[in-house]
């Protein structure tokens, strides 16, 4: 076991983890974290991005030992001062249905919203391309994003 330490939704922890632990098993298991979740345990699904110094990663391929240091934001962060303006919208519009897939595309569409305050819907489709959803179909999400855009600046709670 190896002691590190991350900056997690802004606030900084402490742990042990062992070498071969993946951030995902990290952030879930050892630190409650519940919105990155495991759907394919290969990189392939999206269900398990965060940020990672600002950067969306799949947690699954990320040995959580890699990270000592790091700045970590998670669905929990993006919504830690009520929910954003994207949330908002995803809600309004039905975006999800089972909602496996929502933490994932949530943070690949801020990070996309963050980039570029005025996407285009090929932005959109090319930002959420590695998130799988079985449910939807991805307008009523792409619908969210391209309107959270049009809406204008979300007073950094994007």
């Amino acid at each position: 076991m190896k002691k590190i330490s991350y900056k997690i939704n802004g606030e900084v922890r402490h742990l042990h983890v062992e070498p071969n632990d993946v951030l995902l098993d990290v952030l879930r298991d050892k630190l409650g974290l519940k919105s990155p979740k495991c759907g394919c345990d290969r990189g392939d699904c999206g269900a398990c991005a965060v940020f990672l110094n600002g950067k969306s990663v799949r947690s699954c391929l990320v040995l959580a030992i890699e990270c000592d240091g790091m700045e970590i934001e998670t669905v929990e962060g993006i919504g830690q001062n009520g929910l954003s303006a994207l949330q908002e919208k995803f809600i309004a519009l039905n975006s999800f249905q089972c909602g496996f897939c929502a933490p994932g595309v949530t943070i690949s569409a801020t990070e996309l919203l963050r980039k570029n305050k005025n996407p285009t819907m090929d932005d959109v489709k090319e930002a959420i391309s590695g998130n799988l959803c079985r449910c939807t179909g991805y307008t009523p999400i792409i619908d969210a994003v391209l309107q959270t855009a049009e809406e204008g600046d979300d007073h950094g709670k994007l």
